[in-house]
Protein backbone atom coordinates (compact mmCIF):
# COMPACT_ATOMS: atom_id res chain seq x y z
CA UNK A 1 0.00 0.00 0.00
CA UNK A 2 1.39 3.50 -1.29
CA UNK A 3 1.21 6.01 1.45
CA UNK A 4 1.92 10.00 1.44
CA UNK A 5 3.02 12.36 4.51
CA UNK A 6 1.42 15.68 3.99
CA UNK A 7 2.40 18.43 6.49
CA UNK A 8 0.68 21.70 6.50
CA UNK A 9 2.66 23.90 8.88
CA UNK A 10 1.31 26.58 9.86
CA UNK A 11 -2.44 26.40 9.77
CA UNK A 12 -3.42 29.76 9.11
CA UNK A 13 -6.35 32.23 9.62
CA UNK A 14 -5.96 30.54 13.52
CA UNK A 15 -4.87 32.30 16.86
CA UNK A 16 -1.45 30.66 17.76
CA UNK A 17 0.93 28.19 15.90
CA UNK A 18 -0.35 24.51 15.44
CA UNK A 19 1.08 21.87 12.68
CA UNK A 20 -0.96 18.89 11.50
CA UNK A 21 0.98 15.94 10.00
CA UNK A 22 -1.43 13.31 8.02
CA UNK A 23 -0.81 10.33 6.80
CA UNK A 24 -2.97 10.15 3.62
CA UNK A 25 -2.78 6.14 1.44
CA UNK A 26 -3.50 5.45 -1.87
CA UNK A 27 -6.97 6.86 -2.09
CA UNK A 28 -5.22 9.88 -0.81
CA UNK A 29 -7.63 8.92 2.54
CA UNK A 30 -6.44 10.13 5.63
CA UNK A 31 -5.28 6.92 7.56
CA UNK A 32 -3.32 8.82 10.47
CA UNK A 33 -2.79 12.24 11.85
CA UNK A 34 -1.25 14.07 14.15
CA UNK A 35 -1.78 17.79 15.70
CA UNK A 36 0.57 19.71 17.21
CA UNK A 37 1.53 23.08 18.81
CA UNK A 38 4.55 24.36 18.51
CA UNK A 39 4.00 27.55 20.68
CA UNK A 40 5.02 27.13 24.84
CA UNK A 41 2.70 28.95 27.60
CA UNK A 42 3.75 30.03 30.60
CA UNK A 43 1.04 31.80 32.45
CA UNK A 44 1.08 29.58 34.82
CA UNK A 45 4.35 30.13 36.71
CA UNK A 46 3.78 33.63 36.09
CA UNK A 47 1.13 33.38 38.81
CA UNK A 48 2.66 31.86 41.35
CA UNK A 49 3.28 34.12 44.05
CA UNK A 50 0.41 36.65 43.00
CA UNK A 51 -2.28 38.33 45.40
CA UNK A 52 -5.25 35.89 43.75
CA UNK A 53 -7.28 39.17 43.54
CA UNK A 54 -4.66 40.41 40.21
CA UNK A 55 -4.85 36.57 38.60
CA UNK A 56 -7.50 38.13 36.44
CA UNK A 57 -5.50 40.91 35.03
CA UNK A 58 -2.64 38.43 33.90
CA UNK A 59 -4.86 35.69 33.02
CA UNK A 60 -6.81 37.16 29.90
CA UNK A 61 -3.07 38.11 28.56
CA UNK A 62 -3.25 34.06 27.89
CA UNK A 63 -5.46 35.00 24.92
CA UNK A 64 -5.73 38.32 22.99
CA UNK A 65 -9.50 36.66 21.45
CA UNK A 66 -11.05 35.75 24.62
CA UNK A 67 -9.44 37.65 27.06
CA UNK A 68 -12.82 38.57 28.74
CA UNK A 69 -13.54 34.62 29.01
CA UNK A 70 -10.01 33.83 30.75
CA UNK A 71 -10.50 37.18 33.09
CA UNK A 72 -14.03 36.25 34.01
CA UNK A 73 -13.15 32.37 35.17
CA UNK A 74 -9.85 33.31 36.69
CA UNK A 75 -12.13 35.61 39.02
CA UNK A 76 -15.03 32.92 39.48
CA UNK A 77 -11.82 30.85 40.63
CA UNK A 78 -10.96 32.87 43.11
CA UNK A 79 -14.70 33.66 44.51
CA UNK A 80 -14.98 30.04 44.77
CA UNK A 81 -12.29 29.22 46.80
CA UNK A 82 -12.88 32.73 48.99
CA UNK A 83 -16.98 31.14 48.90
CA UNK A 84 -17.91 34.80 47.59
CA UNK A 85 -21.19 35.60 46.08
CA UNK A 86 -21.60 38.44 43.62
CA UNK A 87 -24.81 40.65 43.21
CA UNK A 88 -27.62 40.31 40.83
CA UNK A 89 -26.34 43.06 38.49
CA UNK A 90 -22.80 41.53 38.15
CA UNK A 91 -24.38 37.88 37.50
CA UNK A 92 -26.24 39.89 34.72
CA UNK A 93 -23.70 42.25 33.42
CA UNK A 94 -21.17 39.42 33.66
CA UNK A 95 -23.44 37.14 30.85
CA UNK A 96 -23.87 40.71 28.74
CA UNK A 97 -20.46 40.86 28.26
CA UNK A 98 -19.83 37.08 27.51
CA UNK A 99 -22.34 37.29 25.16
CA UNK A 100 -21.13 39.89 23.28
CA UNK A 101 -17.89 38.24 22.83
CA UNK A 102 -19.46 35.08 21.89
CA UNK A 103 -21.26 37.02 19.24
CA UNK A 104 -18.30 39.03 18.28
CA UNK A 105 -16.08 35.59 18.09
CA UNK A 106 -18.68 33.25 16.12
CA UNK A 107 -19.19 35.54 14.11
CA UNK A 108 -15.56 36.61 13.22
CA UNK A 109 -14.54 32.92 13.05
CA UNK A 110 -16.97 32.23 10.72
CA UNK A 111 -16.14 34.90 8.09
CA UNK A 112 -12.76 35.82 8.28
CA UNK A 113 -11.58 32.63 9.51
CA UNK A 114 -13.84 29.82 8.28
CA UNK A 115 -15.77 30.82 5.30
CA UNK A 116 -13.29 30.32 2.64
CA UNK A 117 -12.58 27.01 3.47
CA UNK A 118 -16.59 26.51 1.42
CA UNK A 119 -16.14 29.92 -0.54
CA UNK A 120 -14.54 30.42 -3.61
CA UNK A 121 -12.90 33.61 -3.97
CA UNK A 122 -11.99 33.42 -7.50
CA UNK A 123 -15.25 31.84 -8.48
CA UNK A 124 -17.33 34.74 -7.62
CA UNK A 125 -16.17 36.16 -10.64
CA UNK A 126 -18.15 34.62 -13.15
CA UNK A 127 -21.53 34.83 -10.91
CA UNK A 128 -24.27 36.23 -12.64
CA UNK A 129 -25.42 39.76 -9.49
CA UNK A 130 -29.39 39.22 -10.12
CA UNK A 131 -28.73 35.56 -9.36
CA UNK A 132 -27.23 36.20 -6.37
CA UNK A 133 -29.62 38.52 -5.16
CA UNK A 134 -31.93 35.69 -5.82
CA UNK A 135 -29.93 33.10 -3.70
CA UNK A 136 -29.89 35.84 -0.60
CA UNK A 137 -33.50 35.85 -0.88
CA UNK A 138 -33.77 32.02 -1.50
CA UNK A 139 -31.81 30.96 1.77
CA UNK A 140 -33.17 33.51 4.34
CA UNK A 141 -36.30 32.21 3.58
CA UNK A 142 -35.17 29.09 4.40
CA UNK A 143 -33.80 30.53 7.65
CA UNK A 144 -37.08 32.51 8.26
CA UNK A 145 -35.77 36.03 7.64
CA UNK A 146 -35.04 39.23 6.04
CA UNK A 147 -32.06 39.14 3.83
CA UNK A 148 -28.79 41.43 5.21
CA UNK A 149 -28.10 42.12 1.42
CA UNK A 150 -30.46 41.62 -1.72
CA UNK A 151 -30.03 44.37 -4.00
CA UNK A 152 -28.06 43.31 -7.45
CA UNK A 153 -26.65 46.09 -7.31
CA UNK A 154 -24.81 45.73 -4.67
CA UNK A 155 -23.52 42.06 -5.36
CA UNK A 156 -22.41 44.05 -8.32
CA UNK A 157 -20.54 46.32 -6.92
CA UNK A 158 -18.44 43.41 -4.93
CA UNK A 159 -17.94 41.07 -7.87
CA UNK A 160 -16.39 44.78 -9.49
CA UNK A 161 -13.91 45.16 -6.63
CA UNK A 162 -13.75 40.73 -6.54
CA UNK A 163 -12.54 41.40 -10.88
CA UNK A 164 -10.55 44.72 -10.48
CA UNK A 165 -8.65 42.79 -7.21
CA UNK A 166 -7.65 39.84 -9.86
CA UNK A 167 -6.90 41.44 -12.63
CA UNK A 168 -4.09 43.57 -11.10
CA UNK A 169 -2.87 40.96 -8.84
CA UNK A 170 -3.86 42.30 -5.92
CA UNK A 171 -5.89 39.60 -4.05
CA UNK A 172 -4.43 40.20 -0.87
CA UNK A 173 -5.03 38.03 2.28
CA UNK A 174 -7.11 35.96 -0.57
CA UNK A 175 -4.42 35.26 -2.32
CA UNK A 176 -2.99 31.97 -1.75
CA UNK A 177 -6.28 30.34 -1.20
CA UNK A 178 -6.34 26.93 -2.72
CA UNK A 179 -9.47 28.46 -5.65
CA UNK A 180 -10.50 25.87 -8.23
CA UNK A 181 -10.34 23.46 -5.78
CA UNK A 182 -12.46 20.51 -6.72
CA UNK A 183 -14.07 20.25 -3.04
CA UNK A 184 -15.51 23.39 -3.06
CA UNK A 185 -19.27 23.23 -3.72
CA UNK A 186 -21.01 26.47 -3.62
CA UNK A 187 -22.14 28.16 -7.23
CA UNK A 188 -20.89 30.96 -8.14
CA UNK A 189 -23.43 32.86 -7.02
CA UNK A 190 -23.17 31.35 -4.17
CA UNK A 191 -19.68 31.88 -3.62
CA UNK A 192 -20.49 35.88 -4.39
CA UNK A 193 -23.07 36.05 -1.85
CA UNK A 194 -20.23 34.35 0.80
CA UNK A 195 -18.10 37.26 -0.15
CA UNK A 196 -20.34 40.22 0.48
CA UNK A 197 -21.53 38.84 3.31
CA UNK A 198 -18.21 38.86 4.64
CA UNK A 199 -17.21 41.80 3.45
CA UNK A 200 -20.21 43.18 5.67
CA UNK A 201 -19.68 41.13 8.98
CA UNK A 202 -16.50 43.25 8.85
CA UNK A 203 -18.56 46.12 10.12
CA UNK A 204 -21.07 44.34 12.26
CA UNK A 205 -18.08 42.89 14.37
CA UNK A 206 -17.28 46.51 14.88
CA UNK A 207 -20.53 47.39 16.50
CA UNK A 208 -20.49 43.62 18.47
CA UNK A 209 -17.03 44.61 19.82
CA UNK A 210 -18.46 47.56 20.72
CA UNK A 211 -21.38 46.03 22.67
CA UNK A 212 -18.48 44.40 25.59
CA UNK A 213 -17.25 47.47 25.54
CA UNK A 214 -20.04 49.23 27.06
CA UNK A 215 -19.76 46.99 30.25
CA UNK A 216 -16.58 45.72 30.22
CA UNK A 217 -14.51 48.85 29.77
CA UNK A 218 -12.76 48.10 26.76
CA UNK A 219 -12.16 45.24 23.99
CA UNK A 220 -10.05 43.13 23.82
CA UNK A 221 -8.90 43.08 27.73
CA UNK A 222 -12.11 44.15 29.75
CA UNK A 223 -11.40 45.70 32.77
CA UNK A 224 -15.06 46.04 34.85
CA UNK A 225 -15.04 42.68 36.70
CA UNK A 226 -13.34 42.28 40.03
CA UNK A 227 -13.71 39.31 42.81
CA UNK A 228 -16.77 40.27 44.35
CA UNK A 229 -18.88 41.66 41.32
CA UNK A 230 -17.99 44.30 38.35
CA UNK A 231 -17.30 47.83 38.70
CA UNK A 232 -19.71 49.72 35.92
CA UNK A 233 -21.79 51.30 38.51
CA UNK A 234 -22.47 54.71 35.98
CA UNK A 235 -23.16 52.49 32.75
CA UNK A 236 -25.75 50.30 34.68
CA UNK A 237 -27.38 53.60 36.28
CA UNK A 238 -27.07 54.88 32.51
CA UNK A 239 -30.37 54.25 30.70
CA UNK A 240 -28.83 55.50 27.81
CA UNK A 241 -25.62 52.79 28.01
CA UNK A 242 -28.16 49.98 28.30
CA UNK A 243 -29.96 51.09 25.27
CA UNK A 244 -27.05 51.91 23.18
CA UNK A 245 -26.13 48.04 24.40
CA UNK A 246 -29.99 46.70 23.18
CA UNK A 247 -29.59 49.06 20.29
CA UNK A 248 -26.36 47.42 18.61
CA UNK A 249 -27.15 44.01 19.75
CA UNK A 250 -30.71 44.23 17.81
CA UNK A 251 -28.41 45.13 14.32
CA UNK A 252 -26.07 42.43 14.93
CA UNK A 253 -28.68 40.35 15.58
CA UNK A 254 -29.97 41.06 12.19
CA UNK A 255 -27.10 40.13 10.32
CA UNK A 256 -27.37 36.77 12.31
CA UNK A 257 -30.43 36.18 11.29
CA UNK A 258 -30.48 37.41 7.57
CA UNK A 259 -26.60 36.61 6.39
CA UNK A 260 -24.74 34.19 8.91
CA UNK A 261 -27.76 31.56 9.31
CA UNK A 262 -28.36 31.30 5.83
CA UNK A 263 -25.07 31.11 5.16
CA UNK A 264 -24.88 27.99 7.34
CA UNK A 265 -28.52 26.72 5.45
CA UNK A 266 -26.54 27.20 2.09
CA UNK A 267 -23.30 25.18 3.15
CA UNK A 268 -25.22 22.81 5.16
CA UNK A 269 -27.07 22.00 2.21
CA UNK A 270 -24.34 22.06 -0.67
CA UNK A 271 -21.84 20.20 1.57
CA UNK A 272 -24.81 17.88 2.39
CA UNK A 273 -22.61 14.81 0.67
CA UNK A 274 -19.49 15.19 3.08
CA UNK A 275 -21.74 15.70 6.01
CA UNK A 276 -23.22 12.41 5.65
CA UNK A 277 -20.42 10.57 4.82
CA UNK A 278 -19.69 7.72 6.96
CA UNK A 279 -17.26 6.19 4.80
CA UNK A 280 -15.07 9.31 5.68
CA UNK A 281 -15.42 8.98 9.85
CA UNK A 282 -12.95 8.00 12.43
CA UNK A 283 -16.39 6.21 14.22
CA UNK A 284 -18.64 5.19 11.17
CA UNK A 285 -21.18 7.56 12.43
CA UNK A 286 -22.19 11.14 10.88
CA UNK A 287 -19.89 12.31 8.32
CA UNK A 288 -16.52 14.06 7.43
CA UNK A 289 -14.77 15.36 10.68
CA UNK A 290 -17.18 13.48 12.39
CA UNK A 291 -13.75 12.05 15.43
CA UNK A 292 -14.06 11.41 18.58
CA UNK A 293 -18.00 11.94 18.96
CA UNK A 294 -17.93 12.11 22.81
CA UNK A 295 -18.70 15.67 23.86
CA UNK A 296 -18.52 17.71 26.97
CA UNK A 297 -19.52 21.10 28.46
CA UNK A 298 -19.03 22.61 32.05
CA UNK A 299 -21.85 24.73 31.21
CA UNK A 300 -22.38 28.39 31.18
CA UNK A 301 -24.36 31.78 31.83
CA UNK A 302 -26.18 31.83 35.04
CA UNK A 303 -29.77 32.77 34.89
CA UNK A 304 -30.49 33.02 38.65
CA UNK A 305 -28.58 34.01 41.98
CA UNK A 306 -28.68 30.50 44.00
CA UNK A 307 -24.70 29.93 43.42
CA UNK A 308 -22.05 29.41 41.01
CA UNK A 309 -22.87 25.83 41.04
CA UNK A 310 -26.25 25.54 42.10
CA UNK A 311 -27.79 28.15 39.75
CA UNK A 312 -29.97 27.07 36.41
CA UNK A 313 -27.88 27.31 33.24
CA UNK A 314 -28.28 28.79 29.82
CA UNK A 315 -25.85 25.43 28.18
CA UNK A 316 -26.62 22.66 30.81
CA UNK A 317 -23.44 20.80 31.84
CA UNK A 318 -22.79 17.53 31.06
CA UNK A 319 -21.30 14.42 28.77
CA UNK A 320 -22.13 12.57 25.83
CA UNK A 321 -19.84 9.58 24.80
CA UNK A 322 -19.48 7.75 21.94
CA UNK A 323 -22.36 9.17 19.98
CA UNK A 324 -24.91 7.36 22.10
CA UNK A 325 -27.87 10.65 22.45
CA UNK A 326 -29.94 8.45 24.46
CA UNK A 327 -28.20 8.96 27.96
CA UNK A 328 -26.17 12.57 29.45
CA UNK A 329 -23.61 11.74 32.14
CA UNK A 330 -22.73 14.42 34.90
CA UNK A 331 -19.64 16.43 35.06
CA UNK A 332 -17.07 15.55 37.98
CA UNK A 333 -14.38 17.79 37.64
CA UNK A 334 -12.32 15.52 39.94
CA UNK A 335 -11.76 13.80 36.76
CA UNK A 336 -10.03 15.48 35.06
CA UNK A 337 -6.07 15.36 34.89
CA UNK A 338 -3.64 16.28 31.96
CA UNK A 339 -1.27 13.83 30.78
CA UNK A 340 2.11 14.43 29.26
CA UNK A 341 3.03 11.21 27.99
CA UNK A 342 3.81 13.23 24.19
CA UNK A 343 3.70 16.40 25.07
CA UNK A 344 6.99 18.51 25.98
CA UNK A 345 7.15 18.99 29.56
CA UNK A 346 8.52 16.88 32.36
CA UNK A 347 5.67 14.57 34.15
CA UNK A 348 5.09 12.48 37.44
CA UNK A 349 4.17 9.52 35.07
CA UNK A 350 0.55 9.67 35.96
CA UNK A 351 -1.84 12.18 34.11
CA UNK A 352 -2.30 15.39 36.61
CA UNK A 353 -5.26 16.83 38.18
CA UNK A 354 -5.02 21.03 37.19
CA UNK A 355 -4.81 21.28 41.80
CA UNK A 356 -1.25 19.74 41.40
CA UNK A 357 -0.27 20.14 38.14
CA UNK A 358 3.14 21.07 37.02
CA UNK A 359 4.20 22.97 33.76
CA UNK A 360 7.87 21.91 33.01
CA UNK A 361 9.21 22.36 29.97
CA UNK A 362 11.16 19.52 28.44
CA UNK A 363 11.63 19.79 24.28
CA UNK A 364 12.83 17.26 22.51
CA UNK A 365 13.09 18.58 18.78
CA UNK A 366 11.84 16.64 15.80
CA UNK A 367 13.52 14.33 13.44
CA UNK A 368 14.78 14.80 10.08
CA UNK A 369 14.17 12.04 7.22
CA UNK A 370 16.16 11.29 4.30
CA UNK A 371 13.96 13.87 1.79
CA UNK A 372 15.23 17.03 4.11
CA UNK A 373 12.27 17.37 5.63
CA UNK A 374 11.59 17.40 9.59
CA UNK A 375 8.96 15.44 11.46
CA UNK A 376 7.34 14.78 14.23
CA UNK A 377 8.42 12.63 16.94
CA UNK A 378 5.39 10.96 17.03
CA UNK A 379 6.18 8.12 18.79
CA UNK A 380 7.91 10.36 21.31
CA UNK A 381 6.72 13.51 22.42
CA UNK A 382 5.83 16.19 19.60
CA UNK A 383 3.37 18.99 20.88
CA UNK A 384 3.53 22.27 23.43
CA UNK A 385 0.00 21.39 24.33
CA UNK A 386 -1.17 19.28 27.11
CA UNK A 387 -3.29 16.04 26.73
CA UNK A 388 -6.31 16.58 28.70
CA UNK A 389 -9.26 13.76 30.14
CA UNK A 390 -11.85 13.21 31.33
CA UNK A 391 -12.02 9.99 33.48
CA UNK A 392 -9.38 8.84 31.08
CA UNK A 393 -11.61 9.14 27.45
CA UNK A 394 -10.80 12.55 25.37
CA UNK A 395 -13.70 14.32 24.88
CA UNK A 396 -14.32 17.13 22.06
CA UNK A 397 -16.01 20.75 23.57
CA UNK A 398 -17.17 23.44 21.57
CA UNK A 399 -20.10 24.70 20.74
CA UNK A 400 -20.98 21.30 18.72
CA UNK A 401 -20.74 19.48 22.61
CA UNK A 402 -22.68 22.55 24.25
CA UNK A 403 -25.59 22.13 21.68
CA UNK A 404 -25.43 17.77 21.33
CA UNK A 405 -25.26 18.07 25.23
CA UNK A 406 -27.91 21.16 25.75
CA UNK A 407 -30.06 18.16 23.10
CA UNK A 408 -29.86 15.07 25.19
CA UNK A 409 -30.42 17.12 27.83
CA UNK A 410 -33.83 17.99 26.63
CA UNK A 411 -33.33 21.70 27.32
CA UNK A 412 -36.55 22.74 25.97
CA UNK A 413 -34.28 26.14 24.16
CA UNK A 414 -31.54 24.50 23.16
CA UNK A 415 -33.65 21.62 21.39
CA UNK A 416 -36.09 24.49 19.81
CA UNK A 417 -33.45 25.71 18.07
CA UNK A 418 -31.15 22.80 17.10
CA UNK A 419 -35.10 21.34 16.09
CA UNK A 420 -35.54 24.63 14.03
CA UNK A 421 -32.16 24.21 12.49
CA UNK A 422 -32.78 20.41 11.23
CA UNK A 423 -36.04 20.85 10.34
CA UNK A 424 -35.45 24.25 7.62
CA UNK A 425 -32.38 22.76 6.34
CA UNK A 426 -34.36 19.36 5.81
CA UNK A 427 -30.75 17.34 7.67
CA UNK A 428 -30.89 14.49 9.80
CA UNK A 429 -29.70 15.19 13.02
CA UNK A 430 -26.75 12.97 12.45
CA UNK A 431 -25.48 15.78 9.80
CA UNK A 432 -24.13 17.07 13.41
CA UNK A 433 -21.30 14.90 13.77
CA UNK A 434 -19.12 16.33 10.66
CA UNK A 435 -16.93 19.60 9.98
CA UNK A 436 -20.50 20.87 8.19
CA UNK A 437 -21.69 20.52 11.82
CA UNK A 438 -19.31 21.40 13.90
CA UNK A 439 -19.98 24.55 12.00
CA UNK A 440 -23.86 24.85 12.13
CA UNK A 441 -23.71 24.15 15.92
CA UNK A 442 -21.58 27.74 16.27
CA UNK A 443 -24.44 29.50 14.43
CA UNK A 444 -27.31 27.91 16.26
CA UNK A 445 -25.53 29.58 19.48
CA UNK A 446 -24.82 32.42 17.66
CA UNK A 447 -28.58 32.37 17.03
CA UNK A 448 -29.80 31.71 20.72
CA UNK A 449 -27.32 34.16 22.72
CA UNK A 450 -28.36 36.83 20.39
CA UNK A 451 -32.24 36.10 21.17
CA UNK A 452 -31.38 35.25 24.93
CA UNK A 453 -29.49 38.34 25.19
CA UNK A 454 -32.78 40.81 24.63
CA UNK A 455 -33.64 39.38 27.68
CA UNK A 456 -30.96 40.44 29.75
CA UNK A 457 -30.49 43.94 28.75
CA UNK A 458 -34.16 44.09 29.88
CA UNK A 459 -33.60 42.40 33.02
CA UNK A 460 -30.47 44.48 33.73
CA UNK A 461 -33.09 47.74 33.13
CA UNK A 462 -35.74 46.77 34.71
CA UNK A 463 -33.33 45.78 38.12
CA UNK A 464 -32.02 49.20 38.03
CA UNK A 465 -34.80 50.84 37.54
CA UNK A 466 -37.08 49.35 40.67
CA UNK A 467 -33.39 50.96 42.20
CA UNK A 468 -30.69 47.53 42.78
CA UNK A 469 -27.50 49.52 41.95
CA UNK A 470 -25.59 47.06 43.87
CA UNK A 471 -22.42 45.49 41.73
CA UNK A 472 -20.15 44.26 43.98
CA UNK A 473 -19.94 41.80 47.28
CA UNK A 474 -18.22 43.47 50.15
CA UNK A 475 -15.41 41.33 51.37
CA UNK A 476 -12.84 41.47 54.27
CA UNK A 477 -9.78 39.33 52.07
CA UNK A 478 -7.20 39.07 55.31
CA UNK A 479 -9.93 36.83 57.12
CA UNK A 480 -11.16 34.68 53.93
CA UNK A 481 -6.95 34.48 52.34
CA UNK A 482 -6.33 31.21 54.74
CA UNK A 483 -4.96 28.19 52.51
CA UNK A 484 -7.63 27.61 50.29
CA UNK A 485 -8.63 26.52 46.70
CA UNK A 486 -11.32 27.43 43.93
CA UNK A 487 -12.15 26.48 40.42
CA UNK A 488 -13.79 28.13 37.68
CA UNK A 489 -15.53 26.09 35.04
CA UNK A 490 -18.06 26.99 32.72
CA UNK A 491 -17.39 27.77 28.96
CA UNK A 492 -15.80 30.01 26.18
CA UNK A 493 -16.58 30.47 22.73
CA UNK A 494 -14.19 27.83 22.32
CA UNK A 495 -15.63 25.66 24.69
CA UNK A 496 -14.63 24.03 28.08
CA UNK A 497 -12.53 26.19 29.96
CA UNK A 498 -10.98 26.09 33.71
CA UNK A 499 -9.21 27.81 35.82
CA UNK A 500 -7.89 26.42 39.23
CA UNK A 501 -6.12 28.30 42.05
CA UNK A 502 -4.34 27.54 45.50
CA UNK A 503 -3.54 30.08 47.42
CA UNK A 504 -1.22 29.83 50.83
CA UNK A 505 -0.87 32.43 53.30
CA UNK A 506 -2.86 34.68 51.01
CA UNK A 507 -0.55 34.40 47.91
CA UNK A 508 -1.07 32.02 44.89
CA UNK A 509 1.10 28.60 45.22
CA UNK A 510 -0.37 26.99 42.22
CA UNK A 511 -2.54 27.96 39.21
CA UNK A 512 -3.37 25.79 36.28
CA UNK A 513 -5.57 26.89 32.85
CA UNK A 514 -7.09 23.99 31.10
CA UNK A 515 -8.40 25.75 28.13
CA UNK A 516 -10.83 24.38 25.09
CA UNK A 517 -7.88 24.02 22.78
CA UNK A 518 -6.13 21.70 24.64
CA UNK A 519 -9.03 19.86 24.84
CA UNK A 520 -9.48 19.82 20.97
CA UNK A 521 -6.04 20.05 20.13
CA UNK A 522 -3.95 17.60 22.55
CA UNK A 523 -1.87 14.81 21.27
CA UNK A 524 -2.09 11.43 21.67
CA UNK A 525 -1.74 9.81 25.34
CA UNK A 526 -0.32 7.12 27.35
CA UNK A 527 -3.08 4.68 26.25
CA UNK A 528 -2.34 5.76 22.42
CA UNK A 529 -5.73 7.47 22.59
CA UNK A 530 -5.74 10.39 19.76
CA UNK A 531 -6.64 13.68 20.67
CA UNK A 532 -10.24 15.63 18.93
CA UNK A 533 -8.22 17.12 16.05
CA UNK A 534 -6.04 14.03 15.41
CA UNK A 535 -9.72 11.71 15.27
CA UNK A 536 -11.46 14.47 13.33
CA UNK A 537 -9.58 13.80 10.41
CA UNK A 538 -9.17 10.23 10.15
CA UNK A 539 -11.28 9.28 7.03
CA UNK A 540 -10.93 12.13 5.14
CA UNK A 541 -10.98 12.68 1.77
CA UNK A 542 -8.19 14.49 -0.03
CA UNK A 543 -8.67 15.79 -3.41
CA UNK A 544 -5.31 16.98 -3.86
CA UNK A 545 -2.56 16.11 -1.56
CA UNK A 546 -0.96 19.28 -2.51
CA UNK A 547 -3.71 21.51 -1.92
CA UNK A 548 -5.20 20.50 1.74
CA UNK A 549 -7.90 22.20 1.77
CA UNK A 550 -10.21 19.03 3.23
CA UNK A 551 -7.31 19.24 6.78
CA UNK A 552 -7.52 23.35 6.72
CA UNK A 553 -11.29 22.85 6.64
CA UNK A 554 -11.95 20.44 9.33
CA UNK A 555 -9.35 21.85 12.19
CA UNK A 556 -10.76 25.43 11.13
CA UNK A 557 -13.86 23.96 12.45
CA UNK A 558 -12.99 23.67 15.85
CA UNK A 559 -11.99 27.30 15.80
CA UNK A 560 -8.23 26.61 17.16
CA UNK A 561 -6.73 28.90 19.93
CA UNK A 562 -3.66 27.94 20.15
CA UNK A 563 -2.38 31.45 21.90
CA UNK A 564 -4.56 29.98 24.54
CA UNK A 565 -3.17 26.50 25.22
CA UNK A 566 0.00 27.78 24.92
CA UNK A 567 3.01 30.62 25.08
CA UNK A 568 6.29 31.22 23.31
CA UNK A 569 9.79 30.44 25.08
CA UNK A 570 13.39 30.26 23.86
CA UNK A 571 14.22 26.75 24.30
CA UNK A 572 17.47 27.42 24.24
CA UNK A 573 17.73 29.21 27.89
CA UNK A 574 18.91 32.32 25.59
CA UNK A 575 17.66 35.75 27.22
CA UNK A 576 15.49 37.07 25.43
CA UNK A 577 14.79 40.71 27.03
CA UNK A 578 14.57 41.90 30.51
CA UNK A 579 11.83 44.21 31.95
CA UNK A 580 12.10 46.38 35.33
CA UNK A 581 8.72 46.19 37.12
CA UNK A 582 7.30 48.70 39.67
CA UNK A 583 5.02 46.87 41.47
CA UNK A 584 4.12 49.78 43.04
CA UNK A 585 2.04 51.19 39.73
CA UNK A 586 -1.43 50.30 39.09
CA UNK A 587 -1.89 48.15 35.71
Amino acid sequence: MSKKHIIVDPITRIEGHLRIEAVIDENNKITDAYSSSTMFRGIETIMKGRDPRDCGLMAMRICGVCTGTHYQRSIEAVEDAFKITIPKNARIVRNLIQGALYLHDHLVHFYHLHALDFVDVVSATKADPQAAAAEAVKWAEVAGATPAISGAAEFKAVQDRIIKFVKEGRLGIFGNGYWGNPHYKLTPEQNLLGVAHYLKALDIQRDMAKMQAIFGGKNPHPQSIVVGGVTCVQDIQNPARIALFKNLLEESRKFVKGAYLPDIYMAGTMYKDEATDKDATYKGVGGTGGGLLSYMTYGDFRLDDTGFYKSKLLFPKGLVLNGDLSKIYPVDSNKIAEDVTHSWYEGTGKPEHPYVGTTIPKYTGLKKKEDGYSYLKTEEKYSWIKSPRYDGKPVEVGPLARMVVGYVSGDEKIKKYVGNFLKRSGLPIEVLFSTVGRTAARAIETELMADTMMGWVDELALNAASGDLSTWSEFDFDKVSVDTKGMGLAEAPRGSLGHWVVVKDGKVANYQAVVPSTWNAGPRDAKGELGAYEASLIGTKVADPEQPLEIIRTVHSFDPCIACAVHVVDTKGKELAVYKVDPTCAF
